[in-house]
């Protein structure tokens, strides 16, 4: 679009692929609140929808902004707003935005520029999210579409002033973290544990505008749960940046509720939590785990759940990449990890992200990321290009990889990954798998988390929210057919 030429200051220049810690899922969805005559009645509120303000809100980024999203949904509720339909029909539309990486922030500014172009003249148009928390200067300045900048924490609702509302940082009105939440639409749910991260990865801008760590409690995280279970969901996927750190900065703050997370050894809260949650709804994912977190009892503990899934961030195989990344591990070291759990549960699922085109990667780094993926055989895999972040270390590191070759790298190993899921899948064919109902005519078997991975299709007539028993007859590339057994 033209006016991007004019906000050169974000790095807008040009769209790589995403990075692999940015862990997105599906971007543009909308929070449903299927529960607000509920919630207005609890508020004391008119029966005349006519008499409300309406807000829309569009989401991008990873799945963490979705939980925020729902969350300022909620909010907006309890003030007596009621969810558009359109953003047409809107009086308040707002834009949770991401700005992990270039192209992601590429992408928030096109979606902001498109609301305004659709938005009602009278309606108002708001830029809340990762994009307005860490440019919000720059965006007030190159927007005058936007009638509102807001960070964390800051109402989505302010006064306006012209010719942007461009309010000095000051502390949060409310713990976004901590919000109520409508009701899900869906028969799963995320929930977010912590935000922020302790860690100084080479190339995550994260904690400039996220912050540290900072853990709920284990009381906010069951209100929440139990609240989302009590409305139908029999999922919950948990989610932070470094999830299994959970926990680890309450305890430094003197707040309790122990940890180091160790190779081997120590206590780790994450464990007593998820088997906590375990026992409240039928299933727990866990999503975004930093390699040395897990732990031979973490391990034991999601093999314990039933849902043997094991999200890993691994970023690469090569020591002296994950040197420069300012990461654990190396290739051995993740394969014997895989190997263990696999020994325990030959059904376990596997899925990683990686960086290609890193600087200083070599052939011999892209080879030796090669073998490693080729002798892993996860279930899946999505590999991003390198992507240079103001405020990262990376930026400034020499022998910089060309983004042709990069992106040459990133088609080489993708071939092969793409088939190892497809064999994977196909081998899945005549097995019988207890599916959970995500929508008609959808479901998903442990093996598949929800907007990330593969679906299993089955017949309509199957109830949503259901757990179901199927047979798995097809194999369609990453999705699965199945019938009922």
């Amino acid at each position: 679009m033209e006016r991007l030429g004019e906000v050169g200051e974000f790095g807008l220049n040009h769209i790589p692929a995403k990075n692999a810690a940015c862990e997105s899922g599906p971007e543009g969805s909308n929070p449903s609140l299927s529960a607000i005559s509920t919630e207005r009645s609890a508020l004391g509120a008119a029966v005349d929808e006519e008499l409300f303000l309406r807000y829309w809100i569009e989401t991008l980024g990873c799945p963490k902004n979705h939980v925020d999203s729902e969350k300022l949904a909620g909010l907006l509720v309890s003030q007596g707003y009621l969810e558009a339909a359109s953003p047409e029909e809107a009086d308040l539309v707002v834009a949770n935005t991401c700005a992990f990486i270039e192209a992601a922030r590429e992408e928030s500014i096109e979606t902001v520029l498109e609301l305004a172009d659709r938005k009602r003249g009278v309606a108002r148009l708001v830029v809340t999210g990762c994009m307005a928390e860490r440019y919000g200067d720059e965006l007030a300045t190159a927007l005058p579409e936007v009638d509102l900048v807001a960070g964390f924490g800051e109402s989505l609702t302010a006064a306006r002033s012209a010719p942007v509302a461009l309010r000095t940082r000051s502390v949060p009105t409310f713990d976004l973290l901590n919000l109520p939440r409508p009701k899900s639409a869906t028969p799963w749910a995320y929930v977010k544990i912590a935000e922020g991260c302790d860690r100084r990865c080479g190339f995550c801008a994260i904690p400039t505008f996220r912050g540290d760590q900072r853990s709920r409690s284990t009381a906010e995280i069951l209100v929440e749960a139990r609240a989302l279970v009590e409305g139908g969901v029999r999922e919950l996927v948990l989610i932070a940046q470094d999830l299994a750190s959970w926990g680890h900065d309450r305890r430094r703050a003197g707040r309790g509720e122990a940890v180091e997370v160790l190779d081997e050894g120590g206590t780790q809260p994450l464990i007593e939590l998820t088997a906590t949650l375990s026992r409240e709804v039928e299933r727990v994912r866990l999503l975004y785990l930093y390699p040395s977190g897990l732990t031979s009892g973490l391990i034991e503990t999601i093999l314990a759940t039933g849902v043997p899934y094991f999200d890993l961030s691994l970023q690469h195989a090569s020591r002296p990449m994950l040197r420069a990344m300012r990461r654990w591990g190396d290739g051995d070291r993740f394969l014997e990890r895989i190997a263990t759990i696999r020994r325990s549960d030959a059904n376990a699922t596997f899925r990683s992200s990686f960086i290609l085109g890193y600087p200083g990667e070599t052939e011999d780094d892209q080879r030796e990321l090669i073998d490693f993926v080729e002798a892993a055989q996860l279930d899946w895999a999505g590999f991003f290009t390198f992507s240079p972040e103001e405020g990262t270390p990376a930026i400034a590191m020499d022998r910089q990889v060309p983004h042709e070759l990069a992106l040459e790298r990133l088609r080489e190993i993708s071939e092969i990954q793409d088939g190892i899921t497809a064999r994977r899948r196909d081998a899945l064919v005549g097995s019988r798998q207890r599916l959970l109902i995500d929508a008609p005519g959808i479901g998903r078997s442990v093996r598949e988390c929800p907007e990330i991975d593969g679906i299993v299709m089955v017949e309509h007539s199957l109830s949503v929210g259901s757990l179901v028993d199927c047979e798995i007859v097809a194999s369609h590339g990453t999705d699965l057919e199945a019938v009922l057994v």
